[in-house]
């Protein structure tokens, strides 16, 4: 067995029964995962499907291309395109016209197995090079980001992605040393940034926001969140389900906004004066937020921030 296939074993899909619950997956429908990863949810998705299912998978990293099964490969219900999610509006254009997807998913954030290669950057607790793109061969690397970049620009996306307070501290203690030496691999900077943030009592390593920060940056998760997101309404047949897993505050509350705006399209008139034009609810929400139980935090200390929101189209 490879060290690719060991990592991928050693991903666990986080919330999966209650994401395939919330999917309301029909024998016979067209399903999205729009981050396919490792396959975790896909499988479970398939595993419902009957002859006439399809599920359309993307993922941008081609590690999980690579890393496709058997399985899946010689199941014709199965499609993988390899790109980002933000590729779903044209794919579906050309594949699927007719009619819709029943259902979309959307697990957000890093798998495992892109954490535990030290070779990808992810990590701050392994040393290896300082990439941290889903996609390896194309765009700047964290590296090259953080060898050019002003010094503002570092704080404020430290900042602004990772709601870090010591954000100031950790872009002045980066530019200083830069100018002495480079930052060239994860244990240089993980150093670096323990050094400059004041992380007594803290249970989390102090490098965890900045790196999570400039990871979304680097691979413009929100921007692309906020993309997919109607396209994503915008593919979903009638009683379709929308069904997303955020890791991340920014994440979450983006996809909040976004559910209780197609909810509510136009905000409530005052009680004297007619209801104004506009366009009609496409979602209707399902259920509140659900967080990881007992059972799978204990199994599985990575979902301890996950949140999963399902809407349903109109």
């Amino acid at each position: 067995m490879g060290c690719r296939d060991t990592l991928a074993l050693l991903h666990k899909p986080v919330l999966l029964a209650e994401a395939i619950e919330a999917l309301n997956i029909q024998p016979d429908g067209l399903y999205i995962d729009g981050t396919f990863g490792r396959g975790g949810h896909g499988r479970a998705i398939l595993a419902r499907l009957g002859p006439a299912g399809r599920l359309l998978a993307f993922d941008k990293d081609p590690a999980a291309t690579e890393a496709l099964g058997r399985t899946f490969r010689e199941d014709h219900r199965f499609e993988m395109i390899q790109g980002a999610f933000i590729l779903l509006k044209e794919t579906l254009w050309v594949r699927h016209r007719a009619g819709g997807a029943a259902g979309i998913l959307l697990d957000l954030g890093v798998s495992a197995p892109q954490l535990l290669d030290a070779g990808r950057g992810f990590s701050f607790r392994l040393d290896g090079p300082l990439d941290m793109r889903m996609d390896n061969r194309q765009g700047p690397t964290a590296a090259d980001w953080l060898a050019r970049a002003a010094e503002k620009e570092i704080a404020d996306v430290i900042y602004q992605y990772g709601e870090e307070p010591a954000a100031r501290r950790i872009a002045k203690a980066i530019v200083t040393q830069r100018n002495r030496q480079g930052i060239t691999t994860t244990r240089q900077l993980a150093d670096l940034v323990s050094r400059a943030v004041a992380a007594k009592g803290k249970k989390q390593h102090p490098a965890t926001r900045a790196f999570q920060a400039i990871r979304i940056f680097i691979n413009r998760e929100l921007d692309e969140l906020r993309q997919v997101l109607p396209e994503a309404v915008a593919a979903l047949q009638k009683g379709g389900r929308l069904v997303v897993i955020s890791f991340h505050s920014l994440e979450d509350r983006i996809v909040k906004r976004f559910i209780r705006h197609e909810v509510r399209p136009a905000e409530a008139a005052p009680a004297w004066a007619a209801p104004p034009p506009g366009p009609p609810p496409r979602l209707r929400a399902v259920g509140r937020q659900i967080r990881p139980g007992v059972a799978e935090l204990n199994a599985n200390p990575r979902a301890r921030s996950a949140v999963l929101r399902v809407a349903e189209r109109c």
